[in-house]
């Protein structure tokens, strides 16, 4: 049947909104920095964060954002640190990359598993 009317959708309140957007943020800061260490951020967890967050209970929202919130601090301090060297004309030492990009894609998998598990 054809419906002229607008079907409703589920709103995504502004909780998950601002959740999902702290990983699509430290996804897209890994990718700036990952620079060819590898194939990039790797899966993209907002589909499935999505679909389990209606489900996932308040006390997992609060620990997602206490985790998430500590994850962008950690990404951000981490390329302010690369940056600085290649503002000083200097090439970020490259296990340094490494291992924060490793680190970066861990905690991503971990914060997300808060509300997938």
């Amino acid at each position: 049947m054809l419906h002229l009317l607008p079907q409703h959708e589920p709103e995504v309140g502004p909780a998950y909104a601002e959740a999902v957007s702290r990983l699509a943020s430290v996804r897209h800061a890994l990718s700036l920095v990952d620079a060819g260490f590898s194939d990039g951020p790797g899966d993209d967890l907002d589909e499935r964060v999505a679909a389990a967050w209606p489900l996932a209970g308040e006390a997992r929202h609060r620990c997602f954002d206490r985790r998430s919130a500590r994850l962008v601090g950690m990404a951000a301090s981490g390329i302010e640190a690369l940056l600085s060297q290649r503002q000083k004309n200097r090439e970020p030492h490259r296990a340094a990359s490494e291992a924060l990009v490793n680190e970066i894609r861990r905690e991503l998998r971990d914060v997300a598993g808060i509300v997938l598990a």
